[in-house]
């Protein structure tokens, strides 16, 4: 009867295991792609970094400006490229550790300063990657509209 236990709770923990939904896959080219039709499709005026991180300061802020070791209050939505919200704050914004974020976030959010706002838009190797997360699917670009309120 032992044996038939563990092996019930071997396969159970199989069946259960999120892999499936997560395609060892480089998404980098299409995510690229994606972004630079979101960028002309809304006329904006953005910038690459090295890491592939595309980003537009609406407002660069008058204050200090975060490292990535920084706590800071942010404001922001999260969206995916057609538009779909997938995620916000409210206007109070939330805080956090920036090395504690995607890295896409612990990047961009260190191109303002206080009371700065923008975009990044965020491709899948910076964000979850090829794996499902919270309803975000595999391979996703996000695109975030950020106020960084304070560093805390």
């Amino acid at each position: 009867m032992k044996p038939f236990f563990i092996a019930f709770f071997v396969l159970l923990f199989i069946s259960c295991n999120d892999d499936e939904n997560c395609l060892d896959k480089d998404y980098r080219a299409e995510n690229e792609e994606e972004i630079i039709e979101f960028i002309d499709f809304n006329n904006l005026d953005a910038s690459e970094s090295g890491s592939g991180l595309f980003y537009v300061i609406d407002e660069p802020g008058t204050g200090a400006q975060p490292t990535q070791n920084s706590n800071v209050t942010v404001a922001y939505k999260g969206t995916f490229t057609n538009g779909d919200i997938f995620d916000q704050s409210d206007e109070d914004g939330i805080s956090f550790d920036l090395n504690r974020v995607i890295p896409g976030w612990t990047e961009g959010i260190q191109y303002f300063k206080e009371g700065g706002s923008g975009l990044l838009l965020i491709p899948a190797h910076l964000a979850y990657g090829s794996c499902d997360y919270n309803g975000i699917p595999g391979g996703s670009v996000l695109v975030f509209e950020v106020n960084l309120i304070s560093i805390n």
